[in-house]
């Protein structure tokens, strides 16, 4: 099956905040845009900000935590499936300005079906992202 780009749109407090964040530090090019949203390109996604003053009050999004090997995984969250060397360079980029990771890059679920690099951090409207890689993705993707 051939893969489409997916369409994922989140809240965001601050539309500035949000190009620096996805922009400039994530490193996502950027197409339309107005006032009140961004589209960015999340690796061949398309992902856009809705500003949505109201989360501003408090600063950040909600969300919970649920247990998965060991970590409390932040609900909601999104990202993407990267090969092992994407994912290795980004944690390497994303650490010069995430100054707290949710859950450290690391590889889960060693040596069992679906073993996997992952990490988890929130930008700056307390959006959870996880990013993660298989060493080979068409076969441990779905494995049980």
């Amino acid at each position: 099956m051939q893969l489409t780009p997916f369409h994922l749109a989140i809240q965001v407090r601050d539309i500035d905040e949000a190009r620096d964040f996805y922009g400039a530090k994530m490193g996502l090019s950027e197409g339309r845009s107005s006032e009140q949203w961004i589209d960015f390109n999340f690796f061949g996604h398309q992902l856009v900000t809705h500003l949505d003053p109201v989360i501003g009050k408090d600063g950040s999004v909600n969300s919970i935590a649920n247990h998965v090997d060991g970590h409390g995984v932040p609900v909601p969250h999104f990202g993407v499936v990267l090969t092992m060397e994407q994912w290795q360079t980004l944690a390497g980029s994303v650490s010069e300005f995430i100054e707290e990771f949710l859950i450290e890059p690391y590889v889960r679920f060693k040596g069992e079906p679906g073993e996997q690099a992952t990490m988890f951090f929130k930008d700056p409207s307390g959006n959870a992202l996880e990013f993660k890689a298989f060493n080979d993705i068409d076969a441990q993707l779905f494995a049980k």
